[in-house]
């Protein structure tokens, strides 16, 4: 196992971005402290042809401007809240809007804008990189000081984990999760629609116009949103509203470490196998990309990569059948993710 770590780039500030580059097993993992962002995952094919997998920008000021959220931490709480606010012990809070009417991402300035403490360090048979940051009380209209703590790192076994913790002094909405952008195919080598995809999931989370919930979780079995079998990405997806941006109830008990999704490129033979702790998984197929400049070249249009991001429901702070995703003094926020890659 090998850790290596560079500069990445400077703010007119004076302060330092860091870029890390852990190696262990057959993989090779690049990582920023701008956004606590996964930049890079080098990963071996059937064929014996090593390339990147996770779509991304060669510079710095692509991050910077990263208007997909490409590879970042999201927070306070990622995906959506609808009208931009809700009410917690009597008392409305007003977040930024900037999803028309609604909050995304954590609103103007989410976790994927700040620069992160970091520091790498092994463990077991593992290296990773610890992010840390602080979010003060009223940021982007949400209560509570919040510290928090994301580890991302390697394992021997060719498996990428991340861990998420989050401590808060007054009761708020946390959901954390990384918005990477996956093709196994390699980034830039076309679309994801070949991609076969199995989802453990017997319900997905209905969505209006907005893409806000309407508060009903409902079966997926022999519609378009049914992965309980593996199909390709692209069989359906017209049916879907012409691409999925929705959030899927991960079978078994929130909590533990269970199967979330599997992922079979055919030309590769590359494979990923998801497990997560949270509720729910948020199944993203590029749909809103267009004409983005990448790495070396490429451009991301519609497809190009898709998204599993682990997460508790969006608009749960609205929502009242949903799993609780209010944390604060006496109930910290914790939540892991691994993803297992094959070939």
């Amino acid at each position: 196992m090998k850790i290596s770590k560079k500069n990445f780039g400077l703010f007119s500030s004076g302060k330092k971005v860091a870029l890390y580059t852990l190696k262990a097993g057959d993989l090779s993992l690049s990582l920023s402290s701008f956004g606590a962002t996964l930049v890079s995952l080098q990963v071996p094919s059937r064929k014996n042809q090593t390339q990147d997998i996770l779509l991304g920008y060669s510079t710095l000021d692509g991050y910077v401007y990263n208007k997909p959220y490409i590879g970042a931490t999201i927070g306070r709480f990622g995906n959506r809240i609808g009208g931009g606010k809700f009410t917690l012990n009597n008392s409305t809070y007003e977040l930024f809007r900037n999803d028309g009417d609604n909050t995304l991402h954590g609103g103007r300035r989410g976790f994927d804008k700040h620069l992160w403490k970091s520091a790498a360090y092994e463990e077991k048979d593992g290296i990773f990189v610890r992010f840390e940051l602080t979010s003060p009380d009223g940021d982007e209209g949400f209560p509570g000081n919040l510290k928090a703590v994301v580890s991302y790192g390697l394992t021997k076994s060719n498996e990428l984990i991340a861990d998420y913790t989050a401590q808060v002094d007054a009761p708020c909405p946390v959901n954390l999760t990384n918005h990477a952008y996956f093709n196994l195919a390699g980034e830039g080598n076309g679309n994801i629609l070949s991609h076969e995809v199995r989802l453990y999931a017997s319900a997905y989370v209905e969505v209006g116009p907005q893409l806000i919930p309407t508060g009903t979780l409902t079966p997926v079995a022999r519609g378009p949103f049914d992965f309980n079998s593996p199909k390709p990405i692209g069989r359906d997806i017209e049916a879907a509203g012409g691409g999925y941006d929705h959030c899927f109830v991960v079978d078994g008990e929130p909590g533990q470490l269970r199967p979330c999704a599997e992922v079979f490129e055919p030309v590769s033979g590359r494979t990923l196998r998801v497990l997560t702790t949270q509720p729910g998984v948020q199944f993203y197929t590029g749909n809103f990309l267009e004409g983005v400049r990448g790495k070396a070249g490429s451009v991301y249009d519609k497809y190009a990569g898709f998204c599993l991001e682990t997460q508790h429901f969006p608009d749960g702070p609205n929502q009242r059948g949903f799993p609780p995703g209010i944390f604060g003094p006496n109930r910290e926020y914790h939540e892991r993710a691994l993803f297992a890659f094959g070939w």
